[in-house]
């Protein structure tokens, strides 16, 4: 029998599990959509990842288009709750402002793939659905931000226009978790420190004395 038979089938696992199966299916994916790119990430690939047969792995999901968008929607779970608690409390607007700023580079770097694959879209992503769930998804959680950023400007402690504002601040943040996942080859400073930078450099030179 061929090793790679024997290595699949050792790793086949018991029916059952289906909620914590179907987690682990999409944790492969995440990691083989990175990794190979879409187009080479079969579900037989992601199936062989989890101990499955690819025929078991089709009861949780249709076809890859359907994990694409699965993770999409979970990543934009995490960010929309995140955007919803940080959007109201007794803290001066531009503090709240600047957690929401600093949970969005957070999930960058807790989620990398995640990350990848819904703000780094390839053409062949966009084309199974992960753009346009980026943009309906993440219209919510721009939304919460911008709705801050125009709650400063009223309060008096930002001034200019609050699109171009919001706009420039996200734009600062992803270029930082983009580069520092997508690049780690680079002697980057520490992340925190070059985090805090960098918004401090955004911040400083929006908010009025």
């Amino acid at each position: 029998m061929p090793l790679a038979s024997q290595s699949s089938r050792s790793h086949r696992k018991p029916k059952g599990e289906g909620h914590s199966r179907r987690g682990e299916i999409l944790a492969a994916a995440e990691r083989i959509f990175v990794e190979h790119g879409y187009e080479g990430a079969t579900i037989r690939k992601i199936a062989d990842e989890v101990g499955l047969s690819s025929t078991a792995l089709y009861m949780h999901f249709p076809d890859k288009g359907a994990i694409l968008q699965e993770i999409c929607r979970n990543a934009f779970s995490v960010l929309t709750a995140a955007a919803a608690s940080l959007s109201t409390g007794s803290a001066p607007p531009e503090v709240r402002l600047r957690a929401m700023i600093e949970a969005y580079a957070q999930f960058g770097f807790d989620q990398p793939n995640a990350y990848r694959l819904i703000y780094l879209t390839r053409p062949v992503e966009a084309r199974e659905g992960a753009q346009t769930l980026s943009q309906e998804l993440g219209a919510v959680v721009f939304s919460a931000f911008g709705a801050l950023v125009e709650e400063t400007v009223a309060a008096g402690r930002m001034e200019g226009d609050a699109r171009a504002i919001a706009q420039s601040i996200w734009a600062a943040a992803h270029g930082v978790v983009s580069l520092m996942i997508t690049k780690p080859y680079f002697p980057w400073v520490e992340r925190d420190r070059l985090v805090k930078t960098t918004l401090d450099a955004v911040f400083d030179g929006l908010l009025k004395p």
